[in-house]
Order: C-alpha cells, then sequence, then structure tokens
C-alpha cells in the first residue's frame, strides 16, 4: 500500500473518494478520471449514479480530446456501493442541488462536498453539446486542481 505523511506527520493510507451524479455518465465519470489521472498516487477513486444510465458519449468524445479515454468504462449505483458497506473518506456530488439531497448518507466519517455542474444530458444539438461538454469538463478539471491543492501534504 502507498503510504505518506500528512501535514500533522502522521502516516496514512490512501484517502477513498466517491464522485456522485444521477447517471454515472458524464460529471462522476470525468471528475473519477481526472483524479485518477492528477493524483491516483494518493487517492483511490470510484464513481457512482443514483439512477444508473449508458455512458455519454458526447462525455466520451471531450475526454478522448484531451488524451483521457473513458469508453470502457462502466456506470455504477451509488445504492449498490451503500449497500456494500464500502466506506470514503470523501463523498462529492456533482450533480445539481436538487439532485444532490437524494444523494444516500455513507457510513462513518465521510467529508461531504458538493460541486455543482450543469448535467451534459440537458445539452440538446450536436455543437452545444460539445461546447457546453467541454465545459463542463474543464470545470471539473479546475475544481479537481483546486481541490487537491487545498490537499497539500508535507
Amino acid at each position: 500500500m502507498f503510504r505518506y505523511i500528512s501535514r500533522k506527520g502522521i502516516s496514512m493510507g490512501k484517502k477513498k473518494v466517491l464522485f456522485v451524479c444521477v447517471h454515472n455518465s458524464a460529471r462522476s465519470q470525468m471528475a473519477e478520471a481526472f483524479l485518477k489521472l492528477m493524483a491516483g498516487d494518493r487517492f483511490d477513486v470510484e464513481s457512482a449514479g443514483l439512477e444508473p444510465g449508458i455512458l455519454n458519449p458526447v462525455a466520451i468524445e471531450v475526454m478522448k480530446e484531451i488524451g483521457i479515454d473513458i469508453s470502457q468504462n462502466k456506470t455504477k449505483s451509488v445504492f449498490d456501493f451503500y449497500k456494500q458497506g464500502r466506506r470514503y473518506d470523501y463523498v462529492i456530488t456533482v450533480c445539481d442541488e436538487s439532485q444532490a439531497g437524494k444523494c444516500p448518507v455513507f457510513p462513518g466519517k465521510a467529508e461531504k462536498l458538493h460541486w455543482s455542474f450543469e448535467d451534459p444530458a440537458d445539452f440538446k444539438g450536436s455543437l452545444e453539446e460539445l461546447e457546453k461538454t467541454r465545459q463542463v469538463r474543464d470545470q471539473i478539471r479546475k475544481s479537481i486542481s483546486e481541490w487537491l491543492g487545498s490537499q497539500a501534504i508535507y
């Protein structure tokens, strides 16, 4: 197991992070991919949805544009994770405010964060879908980067 020293000087294992959105088809998948890429050596990362759907093809495309392939990912149910008794250090919802309240409460001491992003499933028209999904992708990447900055490890 990878180990690191926290700011408090205590040796710790990898932190567990779960990203949650409605269908686990775009936003949570992108967030999972970015955190794995940027800090997979420090975090175990998963994503799931309230009502798992199918991967959003536009999300797959905009991630491929920057060299990240999520096309083989599967959508997963947050409730299955809950029933399995999985525990997380951080549960981060990436859906809008109205959906975030439907997320289950996970056992343990998970810190719950909410980052609101528009749902790419709501974008209509091929050009709008691409442009707006790129914007959401870039917002998610920025949020991950800023969050990692706040998780500074010495």
